[in-house]
């Protein structure tokens, strides 16, 4: 397999433009009408530009991805997947990186050794793996996949899919990268199109520039407030103007990165002079060249800046000139206030006030200028006198960051206010968090520079109440370790008894020295691994292999009994947890121990509990779906608004389809969830009214009536049984596609896939 390098090679990149100017000529003639930077990039990927259906927010089209990317986590669902597909080489560069595996406990070289320990079977086997089929590996330490893609494998113009959904982070270097699910990538790596519905755009215009203590994070952090987690489903938000230009390459990526948390497809800045000078320092300079020579490619025609509100569905206007620190949480990221609000807010909602700990890095905020401003910080507090009152954990995005970092004594600068510094991992961003200061139920306020924060997102508590600033806010807040300071007006007392004042952080945006050249943990395939067969001992608690679900009947689904009426906010951390069950991404049997463990029923008074048909006794709904599965008893979930908001997990599409469902029934879905159900012959219907949802009952049986006659943008009657013998007829709907019904008719894409070669 070519192409599969610590970088992405030239020619790959000189490909991919030449491709997009040939589509491009093609949609042009099509739209006749100027395009915005995101329909250049993502129609220029189309697979058929001459048949493609460009109508947004409605139709669906094929798309040919430059590359893939997979974490840990999610890898090793999609390669049991890819190795039911049959081939034996992907058809498209592709990468693993092993980031979410490794707990924070009690530093980088402690953690490190525990983790290479703990899952050297799971290790073993994706690199094993990924030398057979041609894939790229990154082990444990090397880096968080968001920030190794944008150091090595991003570049402007390019299209990429990721198994997390955080992959949009690489639109902070001009790239339309989207999260999806192992399935999705599955597709792609098997030398199929990417199928996605067209998105709607979302235009963020920036004036003026950030200034004093306001950071990039600060403006996802405004946009999230007013677009909410669900605002941008289903939607590339694109950003522009000269307060675009004023902001580097890695806070772009920060502001990317967190579109997952309003729900878009993903986001995207224009390539410009910021994003040349980050190539050049990446070691990368003949990418920058190339990227200046096809600028026409990279940027919004003309016509779009003049009169944006023309071309985009939704234009948003925000004056960095008046931007304020933001802190947002607990419990959602988009319940935001500036930091002087704060004090106010807490006291009035009764959080405690007191912080335990605070942390800084994860994929959204480790890059050397994120790092640059919070040890500036922390210079500022050695000199006066202070140091961190509370527990302060560091986690680098990448070696080549922390090598850097330590070279240039940041890390020192960290060190030396009571910072630990942690390993190159998601760790407590993503539940894998070993705490032994509070238990589980025991309420407490953190503060995080990371980019979500469910209950129980981080540590698997439910009673900790996560909050979300800039890494600059995190280091001011540790040095007080409470909510109600605010570092830009109050003074803070030291050791001394003196009354002192932090001042504005200021940092480099890209080191002077230039960056660590350091692909440390990297592994290409080896040729000679092709012909190595995959074993995996059937006893194992780690991994299981995959057998493909079975075909729909072609009839109407008949007494469906309801396991659960989600009530309210149900993200994937809700369906299927992370933290401790990471361990089993890649056995689908035991992951499947979790399934719905987090999710609020209305039927009953405790999460994570549901009432049997057999019995009406309440059961944990693992177990409760577990004894469906075993009695061949098959079943509906119910949902509220935003289902499945979160992670780009695909276990939480398995596992219910493992454990015997048949439909999911919401008010609304998350982009993500909807496209991992559809993957894996599920059938996802919303509600044509919502008020319909507080029709349903717990021992209430729900059948499809016109399920026989499916089509795109029909409808589907559902006849809703009481049982006093009453029934209602309710209306659903649908997005299935044409070829989406085909993957439900073939019981899952895979398998549909699998028939047409």
């Amino acid at each position: 397999m070519g192409n599969v390098y610590s970088k992405t090679p030239l020619d790959l990149v000189e490909t991919t433009y030449k491709k997009l100017n040939g589509n491009l000529e093609v949609i042009r003639e099509v739209l006749k009408r100027p395009l915005t930077l995101s329909e250049k990039i993502l129609y220029g990927h189309a697979s058929n530009p001459k048949e493609i259906s460009l109508s947004r927010g409605n139709s669906y089209g094929d798309f040919n991805p430059d590359r893939v990317a997979m974490q840990d986590a999610t890898a090793q669902m999609a390669l049991l997947q890819f190795m039911l597909a049959g081939l034996d080489r992907t058809a498209v560069p592709t990468t693993v990186h092993c980031d979410h595996l490794i707990q924070a406990y009690k530093g980088s070289e402690f953690d490190l050794n525990v983790s290479s320990n703990d899952n050297r079977e799971v290790f073993e086997f994706l690199q094993e793996t990924s030398s057979k089929y041609g894939i790229g590996f990154w082990g444990p330490g090397a880096g968080i996949i968001h920030q190794v893609v944008l150091e090595q494998y991003a570049f402007p113009g390019g299209m990429m899919i990721g198994t997390d959904s955080h992959t949009p982070n690489a639109g902070g270097l001009t790239m339309v990268a989207i999260g999806v699910g192992g399935a999705d990538a599955v597709d792609v790596m098997s030398g199929w199109p990417f199928n996605t519905k067209i998105p709607n755009l979302i235009g963020v215009h920036l004036t003026g520039s950030l200034n004093g203590w306001a950071a990039p994070k600060d403006i996802i952090l405004k946009v999230a407030e007013i677009l909410t987690v669900k605002g941008a489903t289903n939607s590339i938000v694109e950003y522009f103007g000269e307060g675009a230009k004023s902001i580097s390459t890695t806070g772009k990526a920060t502001i990317t990165n967190m579109g997952a948390e309003i729900g878009a497809t993903c986001s995207i800045f224009d390539f410009d002079d910021k994003g040349i000078e980050y190539l050049i320092s990446t070691d990368r300079k003949d990418v920058a060249k190339l990227a200046e020579e096809n600028m026409n490619l990279l940027v919004s025609d003309e016509e779009v800046y003049r009169d944006p509100e023309n071309y985009f569905d939704q234009l948003i206007e925000i004056n960095l000139d008046t931007l304020e620190p933001h802190v947002v949480g607990p419990h959602t990221p988009d319940l935001a206030r500036p930091i002087s609000e704060l004090k106010k807010d807490a006291t009035s909602n009764g959080y405690p006030i007191e912080i335990s700990n605070a942390l800084v890095g994860s994929c959204t905020n480790s890059s050397y200028e994120d790092i640059g401003r919070a040890a500036n910080i922390a210079r500022q507090a050695k000199l006066k006198g202070l140091k961190s009152q509370i527990p302060l954990m560091i986690s680098p995005g990448s070696e080549q960051v922390r090598a850097t970092v330590e070279r240039d004594g940041l890390l020192k600068d960290l060190e030396d206010i009571g910072a630990t510094v942690l390993a190159n991992a998601c760790g407590p961003c993503i539940g894998q968090w070993k705490r032994d200061d509070y238990k589980q139920g025991e309420e407490n306020t953190i503060i995080s520079s990371f980019n979500r924060n469910f209950p129980a997102r981080n540590d698997g508590n439910a009673a900790t109440l996560s909050f979300i600033g800039s890494p600059e806010t995190v280091i001011a807040m540790s040095l007080t370790g409470r909510l109600d300071f605010d570092f830009t007006n109050d003074t803070i007392t030291n050791d001394d008894g003196e009354e002192v004042m932090l001042e504005e952080p200021t940092a480099n945006e890209l080191p002077d020295m230039g960056f660590v050249s350091n692909i440390d943990g990297f592994i290409a395939p080896s040729e000679s691994d092709r012909d190595k067969e995959i074993v995996i001992d059937s006893s194992s608690e780690r991994l299981q292999l995959l057998t493909k679900f079975t075909e729909w009947d072609g009839k109407d689904f008949v007494d469906l009994p309801i396991i659960m009426k989600a009530a309210g906010k149900c993200t994937t951390d809700h369906i299927s947890p992370a933290g401790k069950w990471l361990k089993y991404r890649g056995h689908l049997e035991n992951i499947s121990e979790n399934l719905f463990i987090g999710v609020n029923n209305k039927y009953t008074d405790k999460s994570g509990y549901g009432k049997s048909i057999l019995d009406s006794k309440e059961y944990l709904l693992p177990e409760l779906a577990k004894m469906y599965h075993e009695k061949n008893i098959f079943w509906i979930a119910i949902g509220d608004d935003n289902y499945g908001e979160g992670s780009s997990r695909e276990h939480a599409a398995m596992e219910p389809r493992f454990r015997g469902c048949k439909v999911v029934l919401v008010k609304s879905f998350a982009r993500i969830h909807e496209a991992n159900l559809k993957k894996q012959g599920v059938l996802p219907l919303t509600f044509d009214n919502p008020e319909d949802y507080d029709l349903i009952k717990w021992d209430d049986k729900i059948s499809t009536v016109n399920l026989t006659s499916i089509a795109p943008r029909s409808n589907i009657k559902l006849l809703l049984s009481h049982t006093d013998g009453t029934s209602h007829e309710i209306v659903a709907n649908h997005s299935l596609s044409d070829d989406q019904i085909e993957w439900f008719k073939a019981g899952s894409a895979l398998n549909y896939l699998s028939k047409k070669e």
